[in-house]
């Protein structure tokens, strides 16, 4: 099968042939019939199948007729992140049509989001939290609305949206297409599909629990050498795309900001930053003026970062769904990839579920020449301590001193309170302290 096959109009066809697509993905292939034909769709399909695609070019065509400057399709996202990747599929795919897109989110301006609701933007791509604000603000007509997308609906309940899901949907149209899409099906997203979708179409596809391209290794080390084990690794490596996740917001500006000062480009995202500031993390991270980004797992879904050669688990995750997400960001598009974990003795419990989903063991490894039995400082500063511990300053408000910039960067980025898909205080970007040598300005 080929784009042809879908008979889409000729200047949809163009952001195809623009975005680089040549062959439909198996999720593309069942999918865009579907939702040309107006069908509702429920798509069981994890990050990285194509399914933005999936919606997006059925949508693109269907607007190509009909009335313009009045809002005809929603988008709903958990992350700013995942919102401004669809808000750039629509571009891209787009850039032909003369539809417009506009995202809405919190940790940013209301400003430009209204004017673009006033204006009938004909796809918003949002976040629930800022869109049912500006909502109950009197912004957003959404009569003509004909097309609903939920993605990653297993996301938005992990994170606790159902409730403002629902506020949405009653907010909404009734007669319309639904869509929605989900890496797993849990009782409550399975509620949330009966409420939402009509007789929809199952769209199902089968991938392998993680790519094969991925090499997968355990590093058992004690909770004090992480850091240094760590340092160590990334020297032979030589890397130049290396993603690491950590458990808490604190613990990654802290991991960045101890990587930075011994020398490596490092960024860091996670949810006390602007959205501005994590834009520049991400995109920085992408064209390589950071070579390590240190991350919560808001950044392991439905973020698409090409050609990250190494993930590194510094903190064991919660679930084997979240080691699952994790770890698909390496390995993608036939390129090998791999997947690194430090483990520790109280980790040995989930070890031995990801090795179940994994339906293989993992190997462990030691890194030849490292002093694993280096013994912990005699003594270590308050952050250090609840640093090693895995938990956050309590000093300071929620974050404490976390909040801040690290040196190097500046404080600021802009705080707007209230609901979950805003950062909570404002804070630094990612670190730019110098190396030792000559400065490099790296933007």
């Amino acid at each position: 099968m080929t784009f042809e096959d879908f008979a889409l109009h000729e200047r949809v066809a163009a952001g195809i042939r623009a975005a680089g697509y040549t062959t439909p993905t198996p999720i593309q292939q069942q999918a865009i019939p579907a939702v040309m034909a107006g069908r509702d769709v429920l798509g069981l399909a994890m990050t990285g199948t194509g399914k933005t695609a999936a919606f997006a070019l059925p949508i693109l065509q269907r607007l190509m007729n009909g009335p313009r400057n009045r809002t005809r399709a929603l988008i709903v996202a958990p992350t700013r992140e995942l919102a401004e990747q669809i808000h750039d599929a629509f571009k891209t795919l787009g850039q032909a049509t003369n539809v417009r897109s506009a995202t809405i989110y919190g940790g940013v301006g209301m400003n430009p989001q209204i004017q673009a609701l006033r204006r009938g933007t004909e796809v918003i791509v949002a976040c629930p939290g800022r869109l049912l604000d500006l909502m109950q603000q009197g912004h957003g007509d959404f009569r003509h609305l004909e097309v609903l997308v939920l993605d990653e609906a297993d996301h938005m309940f992990d994170m606790g949206f159902l409730p403002d899901i629902r506020r949405l949907l009653r907010a909404l149209p009734s007669e319309r297409q639904s869509l929605l899409f989900s890496a797993t099906m849990p009782s409550d997203v399975r509620h949330l599909v009966d409420e939402t979708l009509t007789n929809p179409l199952t769209v199902e596809v089968e991938r392998p629990v993680v790519a094969n391209t991925v090499d997968h290794r355990l590093y058992p080390v004690p909770m004090h050498l992480k850091i240094d084990l760590l340092e160590a690794l990334l020297k032979r490596w030589d890397a130049r795309r290396v993603l690491v996740f950590t458990r808490t917001k604190h613990r990654a500006k802290r991991l960045a900001e101890q990587l930075d000062r011994r020398g490596f480009f490092t960024a860091n995202i996670q949810g006390n930053l602007s959205q501005n500031k994590r834009q520049q993390a991400l995109e920085g991270f992408k064209r390589g003026d950071f070579h390590v980004l240190v991350a919560t797992d808001i950044a392991a879904r439905g973020i698409d970062i090409s050609m990250v050669s190494h993930v590194v688990n510094f903190d064991v995750p919660d679930t084997e769904d979240a080691y699952t997400h994790r770890i698909g960001r390496t390995g993608r598009a036939e390129h090998e990839g791999d997947a690194v974990t430090f483990v520790t003795r109280e980790d040995a419990d989930m070890i031995r579920r990801i090795e179940r989903r994994l339906a293989a063991p993992i190997p462990r490894e030691q890194l030849e020449g490292f002093a694993y039995d280096a013994p912990p400082p005699r003594q270590l500063d308050a952050d250090q301590r609840r640093f090693e511990r895995g938990s956050s300053p309590n000093t300071g408000g929620p974050g404490g001193r976390g909040q801040g910039a690290s040196r190097g960067g500046s404080r600021g980025g802009g705080q707007a309170g209230g609901r979950r898909d805003r950062p909570s205080a404002p804070s630094a970007g990612g670190n730019r302290r110098r190396r030792s040598g000559p400065s490099v300005n790296r933007g």
